[in-house]
């Protein structure tokens, strides 16, 4: 069974804020909403993933991520990650994706950033 993810807007900017393990199972279901997000007409000037709840993240999630950063680049829109937990911040830093995606300490900075 999906789990459905919340998303939020705040003005320009969606906030999408998925929680508790990011894998194989559930990764899919974020990707189907960031490509939704992202292909909006008219487009959001940015898109925040807040990670604050998200406990577990694997390479699919990484996957998920970046292939959403690379559609909002294309797209013209701003895209960061905010306030992932040690453990998950952990993982981006060893597969080296806090050298690609913005990564913010809190939501509120991540929608400052990506309007910016």
């Amino acid at each position: 069974m999906a789990t459905e993810i919340p998303v939020r807007s705040e003005g320009d900017v969606v906030v999408v804020a998925p929680e508790g393990e990011l894998d194989a199972v559930t990764s899919p279901g974020l990707a189907d909403v960031l490509d939704g997000l992202l292909a909006a007409d008219p487009p959001w000037r940015g898109v925040v993933i807040d990670l604050s709840l998200v406990t577990f993240c694997d390479s699919r999630c990484i996957g998920v991520l970046v292939s959403a950063y690379r559609q909002a680049r294309d797209e013209g829109v701003g895209l960061a990650v905010a306030a992932p937990q040690r453990s998950v911040l952990r993982l981006f830093v060893i597969a080296g994706i806090d050298q690609v995606l913005r990564i913010e300490e809190d939501t509120g900075h991540a929608v400052e950033t990506v309007l910016a």
